[in-house]
């Protein structure tokens, strides 16, 4: 076994993969950039090495800054985790020739798969079914349209490299394909340096099912069953789940001999997953799913097949790569059902953009029966604008797919997170819709119930709570706040206490007494952190602090503020001006002065954390003034576009 592993990672997979390798007695080296020089991957490691300032490039991405660090430590062995090199066959190559193991396949399977369209052609070859499409070398854009108008609307373009969910659009229509290329090639070539596409032809409410291989060196090669990973926005995986919901025996085993068949027509070795695009308008078929990629490295959702396996799949792994062998087939057991939750630091009621910044608090689940959370984050770490934004992969398990949906739902209602924002109420949404918990998944379901499963603001109940909050205040004796008006308050009787609170895009009046005509009745339960709304229980944990208050409640964070009385004149204000919401490179304008726009017309597009983000007008309008350009670079917050005000604009 190996004596000294170096981590070409960061995050939360390099603390995975330090854990395992820790419990088999291996040392453990990080390597972190300028940004991640307090992160914790860094301070649990036996010793750590810096590579260089925080763009991935300069660092994660520097095969030979991780190379020289790791004669530096005498490391014999490198993980590359997921992302970054993990799929770069130079990188394996390189490895090999300084004598030191990557823990990964061969540079020639990785190579075989590493193309989405090479790949498609190879099991083609090995008779493995494949989703009909254009896979050709021609990326002449003529010949692309032609190709796109041949096989059908509505297709997908795809970037043949890489993975994630970047460089991929949908195209409904022929007149859509040219904007849609121009779009995915460019995100293709910022992701992955490489701006070839392929076409395929999309499948009606399509299902994304994986199945997990393992292989050896001496040619064997297993599979540990199936994931669903159907639940997904823009491409990118939201939940995961094993065993696939609605999966039968016959199924099952075509899908995962395809698989093994898969890996072995490119004598792999290692972890990789084989992913399937599969037909989900009915019930599951033996002829209804397609090859679609293999990821040559351990996936992000590995955990769902540990918890259903028994399996650590990390020491699977180093001791394939040290020389051991697979498991016999017949040894792998699948028991109960597993599900993952992806904590992104984004905004869903914004478009779902990335959230930066300082973690002031941080709770994440840990100690629940039955759940896991890996994590790369701390209280008062940062979520940083130059990596991924996960705050946490957070696993549950369950005897049955109930039991690991409600544990799941517990698991997002003890997760607390602020200032930054969280998909965590999303999360709760999508667990709790009736589809899923049917077991209806598909990848179109998020975007078809898009207005349900998005948290529009914070419900009644977070409201009452602070509302709440304010009472427990002023009872006590402390000075009112602004936004707490109170009625006939006495320090010795009940109090009579309406409250105006104030969180993003509107307000609410809560009353705390009695039952008027505006607002709610809130009433004390013994648990002084559970109340009675209008006969319903709410419960959370309350924060306040001098500016408000803030509502922690079923993996949602509400934030209430105190009303100024200029807010209506900033909000005025704000309804014509468009501001970066994170900092960024604007990719391209769409606008110029003068131009009169409609409401939700795309304005520019900001490229930030390596993927586009569209801005839009927020009401009807003249365009007053373009304060910038493309290629320009911007920080949170700085104006970009202003609309006239409406008086101005009609005359």
């Amino acid at each position: 076994m190996f004596k000294t592993l170096l981590i070409a990672n960061r995050g939360e997979i390099a603390r995975r993969v330090m854990r395992t390798a820790k419990r088999m007695g291996i040392r453990t080296v990080a390597v972190y950039s300028e940004a991640d020089a307090e992160a914790p991957h860094v301070r649990e490691a036996d010793e750590a090495v810096l590579i260089g300032p925080a763009p991935s490039a300069e660092s994660y991405l520097r095969a030979d800054k991780i190379l020289e660090a790791a004669k530096q430590t005498g490391a014999d062995a490198i993980h590359p985790g997921y992302g970054f090199l993990s799929e770069n066959a130079a990188f394996a190559r390189a490895c090999a020739e300084a004598g030191i193991k990557f823990v990964g396949p061969s540079p020639e399977s990785i190579e075989a798969m590493g193309l989405k369209d090479r790949a498609k052609k190879l099991m083609e070859e090995a008779g493995v079914p494949v989703t009909p499409g254009y896979h050709g070398d021609n990326q002449d854009p003529e010949h692309l349209q032609n190709a796109a108008d041949a096989i059908g609307y509505p297709l997908l373009i795809k970037a043949v490299a890489g993975g994630g969910g970047k460089g991929m659009r949908k195209v409904e229509t022929s007149a859509d394909f040219p904007d849609a290329l121009d779009s995915c090639k460019r995100e293709a070539k910022s992701s992955f340096g490489n701006d070839e596409v392929l076409i395929e032809k999309f499948i009606e409410n399509p299902r994304h099912i994986e199945v997990q291989v393992f292989g050896d060196s001496r040619g064997r090669v297993i599979h540990l069953f199936e994931r669903d990973c159907s639940l997904q926005r823009r491409h990118q995986k939201v939940i995961e789940e094993a065993p696939a919901p609605g999966m039968t025996p016959n199924v099952r085993a075509a899908m995962c001999s395809a698989a093994v068949q898969a890996a072995k027509a490119v004598n792999y070795e290692g972890a990789g997953t084989v992913e399937f695009i599969v037909d989900g308008s009915g019930a599951l078929r033996e002829d209804g799913f397609f090859f679609m990629e293999m990821n040559t490295r351990l996936q992000v959702e590995h955990p769902v097949t540990e918890m259903v396996t028994g399996l650590d799949l990390v020491e699977l792994q180093l001791k394939v790569a040290a020389g051991g062998s697979v498991p016999e087939q017949d040894e792998i057991r699948l028991k109960g059902h597993a599900i993952e939750a992806r904590l992104y630091a984004e905004d869903p009621a914004n478009g779902f953009l990335p959230s930066i910044g300082r973690l002031d608090i941080l709770d994440l689940p840990y100690g629940i029966e039955g759940v896991r959370v890996d994590s790369g984050v701390e209280q008062g770490g940062e979520v940083s604008l130059h990596y991924d934004p996960m705050i946490a992969k957070i696993i549950a398990f369950g005897t049955n797919r109930n039991a690991a949906i409600e544990r799941t739902l517990a698991a997002l209602s003890a997760t607390r997170v602020y200032p930054v924002r969280t998909n965590g109420g999303f999360l709760g949404n999508c667990l709790r819709d009736s589809d899923f918990a049917a077991g209806n998944v598909s990848t179109g379901l998020i975007a078809d119930k898009s207005d349900s499963l998005i948290p529009s603001g914070p419900p009644e109940a977070d409201a009452a709570l602070a509302a709440r909050a304010v009472l427990e205040r002023v009872s006590a004796g402390q000075p009112a706040d602004p936004w707490a008006v109170q009625d006939g308050f006495r320090a010795n009787a009940a109090a009579r206490i309406q409250v105006r609170l104030e969180f993003d895009g509107g307000a609410v009046d809560v009353s705390l007494s009695g039952a008027p005509a505006k607002g709610r009745t809130v009433t004390a339960r013994v648990n002084e952190k559970a109340f009675i709304l209008d006969g319903q229980a709410a419960s959370g944990r309350v924060v306040a602090d001098q500016d408000g208050v803030i509502v922690f409640s079923d993996g949602r964070t509400s934030r209430f503020n105190l009303p100024r009385p200029d807010a209506a004149a900033d909000a005025a204000e704000a309804g014509g001006l468009v501001k970066a919401p994170m900092p960024g490179k604007v990719l391209s304008l769409n606008v110029a002065e003068g131009d009169t726009v409609t409401k939700g017309q795309k304005l520019l597009v900001l490229e930030a954390m390596k993927m586009e983000h569209a801005l839009a007008a927020p009401r009807d309008g003249v365009i007053a003034s373009v304060s910038i350009a493309a290629g320009d670079q911007v920080g949170e917050g700085d104006a970009l576009v202003t609309l006239a005000e409406e008086e101005e604009a009609a005359a």
